[in-house]
Formats: C-alpha cells, sequence, structure tokens
C-alpha cells in the first residue's frame, strides 16, 4: 500500500530508504487508477487531523529566536512559514518531501529508461508525499494536455505586447488575464464553505499549470521567431509538449534537459522571493492565478530569477576578454579584477546553502553525460574548480559554492536556445509547479492570512534603550 502523507512528512526528519518507497509506490492497479485530485481528497483530511493534533500540543512552543540582524538583513533565517514541499538545508541541499534530487533522479517516473524524471511526477510527490507511478504520471500529463488550450482574449493580449517588453512581464501580464477564467474567485463570489476552498485552489492550479507552456511559447514565439505555434499532443508528456511548442522537440537531449530542468527548480522551500510571494498573496484569499503572478514578479528580479542570465552573460563577457582556452592565472587575474572593481561574481553564494548547490550539480553531471566537449562547458569546469577559491580568500562571501544559475544558461545556449532574456520565463514555468502546490495545501488547512508584527527603527532603539 503507499505510505500515506503522515509516514512521508515524518521522514523529513530522518533518512528515507529508496528501496521501501520504491516498493510501497509501485503496486500494481487492478482497477481505474485514481486521479490526483481523487488521491488528495483521501490525504486532506488525515493531513488536517494531524496538523490539529499537532497544533494543539505544541502550539506554545517557541520555535527559534530573532535578532536585530535577521530584523535589518531581510528575515535571513527567521523561522515563521510553513512550507510542505521541500525543506532546505545548509549543508545538505534541497529535499523534496524527504527526497534529494538524486534520489528523485531515481525514483520518480521517466519517460525512457534512463532518463530524467518527468516534471509530473515531482509535482504529485509535492502535492501528495507520495512517489507516483508511471500510469499516475501518464493520466497526469493527459489531464495538463486536455486543459492546455488558453482562452482567444488572452493570446491577443499576448500578441498585442511590444516585443521590446521583457518576456517575463508579458508572461505576468498573461498569468493575471488567465483570472478571468478562475474557478476559485467565482466560487467565492457565489459563498462557499471555507472546507471547498482547496478543492476550486486545485481545480485551478491544474488549469494554471496545464497553460504555462502555451502562454510562456507565444510569448517565445511572438518575441524571437514567427509567432506560429503547433498544437500540443495529447499523448505525450508536458515537457515534450513545451519543447515542442517552442520548436525543439527533435532534440531529444533538449527535451531530457527541459524534464530535468523544470523538475529541479520547481521548488527551494518557502522563503525564497517568488515562493514567498505567492504564499503572502494566496494568504489573502487571491486565486492562484493572481497569487503566481506576483511570484513571477519576484521572481523577475535581478536578485533570484534573473540571475540565470546575469550569470551567463557575465561568463560570456569574460571569454571575449581572456578567451575560451584561457589560463588558470589569466581567469584568476579577471576574477580579482572583477571583485577589487566592486562588483560580484554572479552565481555563487546562496542565502542559505553552505555547499555547491545539488541542483548545480544535477546540471553539471548532464553536461558530463551530454556535452563533455563543448569548449563553454569547459570554461565553465574551469571555474567551478577555480573561484570557490579566490572568493575564500577575498574573505567576503559565507559561501563560495556555486548555486543553480551558475549552469542552466551554459546548457540551454549549447541547445540553441540562446535568447538570454527568455530563460527567467523557464524558471517561473517550474516554479509554478513547487508554490501552486503549496496553495492547495495552504487553503486545505485553512491557513490564515499572513500578517507578521513590524517595529520603526526608533520603536526598536528604545526597546534596547540604545541611544
Amino acid at each position: 500500500m503507499i505510505r500515506s502523507l503522515t509516514k512521508l512528512t515524518t521522514c523529513q526528519t530522518s533518512r528515507l530508504i529508496i528501496p521501501t518507497l520504491t516498493v510501497s509506490a509501485t503496486r500494481a492497479y487492478s482497477t481505474k487508477v485514481k486521479s490526483l485530485k481523487e488521491r488528495l481528497a483521501e490525504i486532506i483530511p488525515e493531513k488536517q487531523a494531524e496538523v490539529k493534533a499537532f497544533k494543539k500540543e505544541y502550539g506554545s512552543k517557541t520555535l527559534g529566536d530573532v535578532t536585530l540582524d535577521q530584523v535589518y538583513g531581510g528575515m535571513r533565517g527567521i523561522k515563521g512559514l510553513v512550507w510542505e514541499g521541500s525543506v532546505l538545508d545548509a549543508e545538505e541541499g534541497i529535499r523534496f518531501r524527504g527526497l534529494t534530487i538524486p534520489e528523485c533522479q531515481k525514483t520518480l517516473p521517466k519517460a525512457q529508461d534512463g532518463g530524467e524524471p518527468l516534471p509530473e511526477g515531482l509535482f504529485w510527490l509535492l502535492v501528495t508525499g507520495e512517489i507516483p507511478t508511471k500510469e499516475q504520471v501518464d493520466q497526469l500529463s493527459a489531464e495538463w494536455a486536455a486543459r492546455s488550450a488558453i482562452p482567444e482574449f488572452v493570446e491577443e493580449i499576448i500578441d498585442h505586447c511590444p516585443k521590446t517588453l521583457h518576456p517575463m512581464s508579458q508572461f505576468s501580464i498573461a498569468v493575471n488575464a488567465l483570472q478571468h477564467d478562475s474557478q476559485f474567485a467565482k466560487a467565492y463570489s457565489k459563498g462557499i464553505h471555507k472546507s471547498q476552498y482547496w478543492e476550486f485552489t486545485f481545480e485551478d492550479t491544474m488549469d494554471l499549470i496545464a497553460k504555462l507552456p502555451n502562454v510562456a511559447a507565444r510569448i517565445y514565439r511572438n518575441v524571437y521567431k514567427d509567432g506560429k505555434l503547433p498544437a500540443i499532443d495529447n499523448n505525450k508528456d508536458y515537457s515534450y509538449n513545451f519543447a515542442k511548442l517552442l520548436g525543439y522537440e527533435d532534440n531529444k537531449d533538449f527535451v531530457e534537459l527541459l524534464r530535468l530542468y523544470l523538475t529541479i527548480h520547481s521548488d527551494h522551500e518557502g522563503g525564497n522571493v517568488s515562493a514567498h510571494t505567492t504564499h503572502l498573496v494566496g494568504s489573502a484569499l487571491s486565486d492562484p492565478y493572481l497569487s503566481l503572478a506576483a511570484g513571477l514578479n519576484g521572481l523577475a528580479g535581478p536578485l533570484h530569477g534573473l540571475a540565470n542570465q546575469e550569470v551567463l552573460r557575465w561568463t560570456l563577457k569574460l571569454k571575449d576578454t581572456i578567451g575560451i582556452d584561457a589560463s588558470e592565472e589569466q581567469i584568476k587575474k579577471y576574477l580579482w579584477d572583477t571583485l577589487n572593481g566592486g562588483q560580484v561574481i554572479p552565481g555563487y553564494g546562496h542565502a542559505v546553502l553552505r555547499k555547491t548547490d545539488p541542483r548545480y550539480m544535477a546540471q553539471r553531471e548532464f553536461a558530463l553525460k551530454h556535452l563533455p566537449d563543448d569548449p563553454l562547458f569547459g570554461l565553465v569546469s574551469k571555474l567551478y574548480h577555480i573561484i570557490p577559491g579566490v572568493l575564500t580568500e577575498h574573505g567576503k562571501t559565507k559561501n563560495p559554492w556555486p548555486n543553480v544559475d551558475a549552469h542552466s544558461g551554459v546548457l540551454l545556449q549549447y541547445y540553441g536556445l540562446t535568447e538570454q532574456d527568455y530563460y527567467t520565463v523557464l524558471f517561473g514555468v517550474s516554479r509554478a509547479l513547487g508554490v501552486t502546490a503549496q496553495l492547495i495545501w495552504d487553503r486545505a488547512l485553512l491557513l490564515p492570512i499572513e500578517r507578521p508584527k513590524s517595529f520603526s527603527s526608533e520603536h526598536l532603539m528604545k526597546m534596547f534603550g540604545a541611544k
């Protein structure tokens, strides 16, 4: 029998035994395969009871102390959010419902043997805490394909955007426009019981995720190509169809890269800007469309999702300045000139992580398998071995190791997707999987509107007796 969400959640605090998960999650189906919504409807009452009992017994316990440095430092590290899908450890990295990225690559269903995990399987895991079967993932792929069409007026809105408008701005506009058909908003206006909030949030989430490739690809085709899109194949998976809409379905390796990309960029616990913003706006009972659009606006910032294109531009500038075959000494000099000039080395360091980002390593392993002789990948590999030492010697970076953004642009460029302003849109499609999965649970657990307490600097100074 598939293990319950309660048991999987408990595993977040302990080591998961993958063989046990694999066996328990692959039982034979003698009857009709249950849909994601049907399975979720079974899980929610158990989770509601579990959280209720936990709050009753431990609700008065102290979770952590807050320092003034944290208050003035962007609330860095303050413990104050519930996020079911993933937990980020500074040393170990991300775990999706208790599973590391390598474990997800091993256990989640794939389109082909030896391939990358399907994002549909990761979404099922984020929502239920369970590893789905291939049959369940195939069913989810088909359902997203069936929901993928976007309204004509949304197509017209996208088509009327000037090509000079950043793709992320167009993406946010389109997601806001899709809100016209929000099932949650319509049901709420008619007056529904709060116990039903999660159901309509689920339906909006499924519609929204399904339509994102059509929206994102239409922006890409309008800005960079001829504006024409092929039809989605109802018998193919989400990533294949997205690649097809972009015009890359004939490159099997690119399709595999997109499956990996959408999986590893999906969720990174709840405190990052895009996740927290989506959660915050959703706490006001804004529907998933409005909530995700807000999160996308946060993702578009250069300190968050926009960093992937910034890294590639910096790397290409380094290549053009000192050459693709630059020596270690030349690279070190370039790095020191950058740092001494008051600039940062993009793609290195992370707000939480204190080791190499596992998402970086997943992409590096993909490159070693599929493009080991690519000159630009060779340069990125050199940087991977040189930059941490320089940053450590510089002494002003807590984490000198590469993050996810240090690698993704190089892979996309290798396969011909060279339009750097578009990279964050890909990130946005992926991040939607994680943040909307959490929105479903926000409504299922009836989490209240978020309203932390704030103080003025003057008040804080009085509190501490400062002069």
